[in-house]
């Protein structure tokens, strides 16, 4: 019997035979309807195949793989650990402690609470002599750059790093510290999808090459940050479309070698919420994942509090975040871990695609400069993250714990993180409407009709609906009548009522429910009534909700109603 098993072989079924299996399970919805748009306009397939990469990329293929093998630096994802304190001793105990537990990278950013006084640069001094490191700064006159006129001149060859600044910082004497980067996180923070960011980087490196005596010079100066989100798949193809774009870059300038230019990464900020932060860390996790397999070589994530006040605790979990999939996924041990995936490939070529486009209309319109004075770059970040904020507000890209399965007693923070204050956040609008909500201790209810069973469910999506916003509704029991209806809304404290049933129900109670209700209670209907919506509206229905909505604005309505009502 088992010899028989090891016999059997499985016909490998053809794309156009799980095609037609596909339309059948769909049961008369089209198989258009399978395919998903991405944020980037790209337009994912439900299935990939060896032979659609093949038919897709030809030749292209063996060359993009080649490319991106060919400029991966031999040591990634060094750990950078950000260092956070209020005073200039805690500084170097939270610097030594991360040292001594895994952090291969002296991060800072020099906007701290205390001052950089001659003594701590000194001391810092010789830190930088024996690790690497990453220090973001404001400017060419910021105080903590004081620091490398404190290394001594024998070592300064030997002192490796980044500056991270919003311009070019000049150097003398410190041939491996590169200074001249595309920050790119600025512009992801602001809304940029991939796309967008990588025809940035690509648009700054085209400004900063002009500007020195030869590209060599340029490149050996040059790196590039990108923050990563939680589109897991996209921010892997992101990283590696980096690197065939930097090919394409670089051999236009006739440089037919491979120059490796270091990816700094770290996890996206934009999506993190004050509202159940351990979620924090989970996203943190997923990003730092996509960073390792993407290729980034030094790589930053973010405590799960990092939005309001980080701790001893938050610092070490973020930090073995990035020990623990260093260690056990054994990544490190492939060159280009994602090489070969179908869709991988198939979307890493779609986005050099799409950024080299973007990059040349850059370039035409004058270069990074001009195309930010005219306005067209704030314009596209601002349409990406309306996108993105309307995709989260009605529930078609999830915010765990924010947006859906929100925790209503969780106690929002009202402390801001002064270094990321200005990160356009897609949970800030949710932030904002609870704050409001809890202050006014706004009182909401649900009003159940005919069984527990058929009222259930909309009452479920009322519930989890207004929990978002840390709101959490009296709920009736089931109520067969009018009348009893009506009594319960003139005993119930709530000034807002959602009424709860299936379509029979609803339809057959709410006219007479709403010809005796309260004149001091908004009610509004769980679910779509197309037929019977403008008669109830005019008989003193407030409005409905039902899957699909945008959360913000119909509570935002709500609220200013109740508020009218109140007056």
């Amino acid at each position: 019997m088992s010899n028989n098993m090891k016999n059997i072989e499985f016909e490998k079924p053809s794309y156009s035979e799980w095609q037609d299996a596909a339309i059948k399970a769909l049961k008369g919805k089209p198989f258009e309807s399978l395919l998903t748009k991405t944020s980037e306009g790209i337009t994912l397939e439900p299935l990939y195949t060896q032979e659609s990469l093949v038919a897709k990329l030809g030749e292209e293929l063996d060359k993009q793989v080649a490319t991106i093998r060919s400029l991966q630096n031999s040591q990634v994802f060094k750990v950078a650990q950000q260092v956070y304190a209020d005073t200039g001793e805690a500084f170097f105990a939270q610097l030594d402690d991360s040292l001594a537990r895994g952090n291969e990278v002296v991060t800072i950013d020099s906007r701290v609470n205390f001052e950089w006084t001659a003594e701590i640069v000194a001391k810092l001094a010789t830190y930088f002599s024996e690790y690497s490191f990453k220090i973001t700064v404001e400017n060419s006159n910021d105080p903590l750059l004081a620091v490398f006129d404190n290394i001594a001149i024998e070592q300064r060859e030997a002192t490796k790093g980044f500056i991270v600044s919003k311009n070019p910082i000049t150097l003398t004497d410190f041939p491996n510290v590169r200074s001249i980067g595309a920050d790119i996180t600025v512009y992801h923070n602001q809304g940029a999808n991939a796309v967008q960011e990588l025809a940035y980087a690509l648009a700054f490196a085209a400004k900063y090459a002009e500007q020195e005596e030869s590209f060599e010079a340029f490149a050996k100066r040059f790196y590039v940050s990108f923050a990563i989100d939680t589109q897991f798949f996209t921010e892997i193809a992101k990283l590696r479309a980096f690197k065939v774009l930097w090919k394409a870059f670089s051999s236009a300038y006739g440089i037919e070698k491979n120059i490796k230019i270091p990816t700094l990464a770290e996890t996206s900020l934009r999506s993190f919420s004050k509202l159940d932060v351990y979620v924090n860390l989970l996203r943190a996790a997923n990003e730092a994942l996509s960073g390792l397999i993407g290729g980034a070589d030094v790589f930053t994530v973010h405590p799960h509090d990092a939005l309001t006040k980080p701790t001893d605790q938050s610092i070490r979990i973020a930090r073995n975040v990035s020990l623990v999939l260093k260690e056990e996924t054994n990544v490190l041990k492939v060159t280009d871990p994602a090489g070969g995936s179908y869709f991988i490939e198939s979307l890493t070529a779609d986005f050099v695609k799409e950024a080299w486009a973007l990059f040349l209309d850059i370039e035409a319109d004058g270069g990074i400069d001009a195309y930010i004075a005219s306005g067209k770059l704030a314009e596209e970040l601002e349409q990406s993250y309306q996108a993105r904020i309307k995709a989260t507000q009605t529930r078609k890209q999830s915010l765990i714990g924010t947006n859906i399965y929100a925790n209503p007693a969780d106690v929002l923070e009202s402390e801001t993180n002064p270094l990321f204050a200005d990160i356009k956040r897609i949970a800030i609008p949710f932030e904002q409407l609870r704050a409001d909500m809890t202050a006014a201790n706004v009182k909401t209810g649900i009003l159940a009709l005919g069984t527990l069973k058929s009222s259930k469910p909309r009452a479920d999506f009322v519930s989890g609906f207004l929990n978002t916003v840390g709101v959490v509704p009296e709920k009736s029991e089931p109520i067969a009548t009018a009348e009893e209806a009506v009594a319960w809304l003139n005993t119930t404290e709530a000034t807002y009522v959602v009424i709860a049933g299936n379509d029979d129900d609803t339809k057959e109670l709410v006219p007479a429910i709403l010809a005796g209700k309260p004149a001091n209670v908004l009610v509004d209907v769980a679910g779509k009534y197309k037929d019977e919506e403008e008669a109830w509206l005019a008989d003193g229905l407030n409005g409905f909700i039902f899957a699909g909505q945008n959360i913000i604005e119909k509570l935002n309505s709500v609220f200013a109603s109740m508020k009218e009502v109140q007056r």
